[in-house]
């Protein structure tokens, strides 16, 4: 699977439970979208997904990447009921970022 290296790095950082380095693949001014819940800025992002880490402890594993459409489908698995599920992951980048996130089911 040919996947961008900004999605390898957040796979990656995801699988560490590394919030910083999952922060870094985003512009300072990205959104993300996840739960009918919105995340601006990379201190928002870094937040949540830290407190995701520590609630969950999910780990990420790329399916299938639609290059043309942007979107990664991944198994996530975790602490937490109905694991794992399969999520599809929007992106959106800007300069080799990620500038927008919307996670779906």
């Amino acid at each position: 699977m040919n996947l961008p290296e900004v999605i390898k790095n957040l796979v990656k950082a995801q699988d560490e439970s590394d919030a910083s380095a999952y922060a870094g693949c985003f512009s300072q001014t990205a959104t993300v979208v996840d739960e009918g819940n919105t995340y601006q800025g990379s201190t928002a992002i870094q937040d949540w997904i830290d407190k995701a880490n520590k609630q969950y402890q999910t780990v990420m594993k790329p399916l299938a990447y639609a290059e043309t459409e942007k979107i990664l489908q991944a198994e996530v698995s975790g602490n937490f009921p109905g694991s794992p599920i399969v999520l599809r992951y929007h992106f959106s980048f800007e300069n080799n970022l990620i500038k927008t996130l919307k996670i779906t089911g």
